[in-house]
């Protein structure tokens, strides 16, 4: 047996929701209730964001995808009009564009934080520009107050895929309060889990409107139970079932932040004597991050291939890892459709080819840190540098 498969028998997984006896208790009311879709749960969750959040409104959904999705739609931007955005996110923070026939104006990200570089946005518009869309990355947020300011400055609507970032804030603001509104997600390895879904925050009572038509196939709120469909809509709605185990999660939301946020800490100290190794990204000073993932970079003197060598070798010791994020302008279906090629971003490629997530979730022991520290100590200095 070798040593990179010694402890393969025994996985340390990359995430791993944190679920109570609260969370389930939540859960079997509303089964016992009878109340399945559309009821007391989905209103409470609800309450509960806007409440985090510090916003007029929230509307829940079933996805962050379908958060992000009804903002954009319930904006009404011009068919064919840019949205300036960032290359380095999940795939979802584009496609929701191409949905609405809307261009994706990539602009690159910043070394420091992965997040839209927002010096570089300003030289990005053009007379087509209608919004800006970024994405606070790995929970680390983007420079809200610039790019409001900017976005004032131009015109613009200004939308945050805050869905790895619940918790987060900037000059104590929190986000899902910066912008025109904000879209959260709630899949089994964020911060807060409902199983699926997702949530819009605002305090724009109109597009908070707006947007509750959309969730449920374009009805009008004032339809009366006549089935008036005002404009084209989905079936994004909440059930009671996971609104309920979003309730339980936001009641315990704190703690579950500082665990994460402590399991962090461990991983700082632990991979501290490894820092000419791999980086992490990090928040400007006057923002505080939401622990999303662990995420680390290898720093530029590795040859090209190095991160896949780290991760397979991981893996093969049973240790959960995964690369975050393939470069959106470079998945085939953006190639095809707008013509991408390497090198259009090479901040965003830089880093998205060195990125590794290591295993990090709420009640991880410091012996599972421990565990990741030494296969990362044993294995960064066998792998290819630069010549």
């Amino acid at each position: 047996m070798s040593k990179d498969t010694a402890h393969s028998a025994s996985t340390l997984p990359l995430a791993r929701p944190d679920v109570t006896s609260h969370e389930r208790e939540r859960v079997l009311e509303v089964l016992r209730s009878g109340r399945l879709s559309r009821g007391p749960a989905l209103e409470a969750f609800e309450t509960a964001m806007a409440d985090r959040c510090g916003t007029a409104y929230a509307v829940a959904v079933s996805s962050g995808t379908a958060a992000l999705h009804c903002i954009v739609s319930a904006l009404d931007l011009a068919p064919g009009a840019e949205v300036l955005t960032t290359p380095f996110s999940f795939v979802a923070s584009s496609n929701v564009l191409l949905y609405e026939d809307l261009r994706p104006r990539f602009v690159d990200v910043a070394p420091s934080t992965y997040a839209l570089d927002v010096d570089r946005v300003a030289g990005a518009l053009t007379p087509r520009t209608e919004a800006i869309l970024a994405v606070d990355v790995f929970g680390v947020p983007v420079d809200w107050p610039a790019l409001a300011t900017l976005a004032d400055a131009h015109d613009l609507r200004l939308i945050d895929d805050a869905c790895e970032a619940i918790g987060a804030s900037v000059r104590g603001r929190p986000i899902g309060a910066w912008g025109d509104a904000a879209s959260f997600g709630f899949y089994p390895n964020k911060q807060v889990t409902t199983g699926e879904g997702g949530c819009i925050t605002t305090d724009d009572a109109d597009l908070a409107r707006r947007c509750r038509a959309l969730r449920n196939q374009g009805r009008s709120q004032q339809s009366s139970g006549r089935m008036r469909h005002d404009r084209l809509g989905y079936n994004y709605r909440l059930d009671e079932m996971s609104a309920a185990l979003g309730c339980a999660q936001l009641d315990r939301l704190d703690t579950l932040l500082d665990r994460r946020a402590a399991v962090a800490a461990m991983y700082e100290e632990a991979l501290a004597p490894l820092a000419d190794g791999v980086a992490r990204p990090e928040p400007t000073d006057d923002a505080e991050r939401s622990w999303f993932v662990y995420v680390v970079r290898l720093r530029d003197d590795f040859a090209p291939g190095a991160r896949d060598q780290l991760m397979d070798r991981l893996q093969a010791r049973g240790i959960g890892c995964a690369p975050y994020f393939p470069p959106i302008h470079l998945q085939p279906h953006y190639r095809d459709r707008f013509g991408f090629a390497p090198g259009d971003f090479p901040v965003c490629e830089s880093v998205s080819a060195r990125t590794l997530a290591l295993p990090f979730f709420g009640d991880m022991t410091r012996a599972d840190v421990d565990r990741v520290a030494e296969a990362l100590t044993k294995i960064l200095p066998t792998l290819p540098r630069q010549p």
